[in-house]
């Protein structure tokens, strides 16, 4: 009979049962999409169901995510900033994103939870790379030597038209600045776009979405919340057997 090298002392049922437990890794799950398309709360909702089938679920956002993100994230969309070069922005995302990984995401998938980020690289490459035209390759070498080239089980790219979605976000945005909600502030940096800008971005996320087919699924959110939520859950059953 084979033995694990090193547990030959073990009984082997014993050792059958303890391997599967060792070696149990967590899902991570990104959410993207431009603002204004419902990640947040498509988010939620899934963590929602995802714990009532007996799961253990992180949620978490970039930039954000720790108290060092959390503060770059001021800095990144409060609207306030002025003269943010574009590589100066990128590197920012970057910074509060390995810091993310090594605190938050990698802790928790190592402990087997389910992750599930509002945003990750992809929107480097689709607001940065696209948006701000500084092209695909820069994101993703930097991705790989920053983040250890950490790819996410299932992105959930909820897509709409831009006009309608930016749109909300604006409205979104004022209304918990103008509130004065806790952890929110002005966030309306990246909302003062153009319409080009906006439609840049988009065609990034369709890029990638087609070059990473397996792991990319599109949902279309133009419609309720509670349809765009059963196409997710229609989604992660099929992907991850969740």
């Amino acid at each position: 009979m084979y033995r694990h090298k090193g547990a030959s002392n073990v009984h082997p049922y014993l050792l059958a049962a303890i391997i599967p437990q060792m070696s149990r890794r967590g899902k991570f799950i990104t959410f993207e999409g431009l603002d204004g398309t419902g990640k947040s709360t498509q988010l939620r909702k899934l963590a929602a169901v995802l714990r009532a089938a007996g799961h253990k679920v992180v949620e978490t956002r970039e930039p954000g995510g720790t108290s060092t993100g959390e503060r770059i994230r001021r800095v990144l969309l409060d609207s306030g900033t002025a003269g943010l070069s574009p590589l100066a922005e990128m590197a920012l995302m970057f910074a509060s994103r390995a810091q993310h990984i090594a605190e938050v995401i990698e802790p928790a998938l190592e402990h087997g939870s389910i992750v599930l980020c509002d945003r990750f690289t992809d929107s480097t490459e689709a607001y940065q790379g696209s948006g701000r035209k500084l092209g695909t390759h820069a994101v993703l070498e930097l991705h790989r030597v920053l983040c250890g080239d950490l790819q996410p089980d299932l992105t959930i790219l909820l897509d709409s038209n831009p006009a309608m979605s930016v749109g909300r976000a604006r409205r979104r945005n004022q209304r918990a600045s103008r509130r004065g909600h806790r952890g929110h502030g002005d966030e309306n940096r990246f909302e003062q776009e153009t319409r080009a800008f906006f439609s840049r971005v988009r065609d990034g996320y369709l890029a990638i979405a087609k070059r990473e087919h397996g792991r990319v699924a599109v949902v279309n959110a133009s419609g309720t919340p509670d349809q765009t939520h059963r196409q997710i859950r229609e989604v992660v059953s099929r992907k991850l057997k969740l």
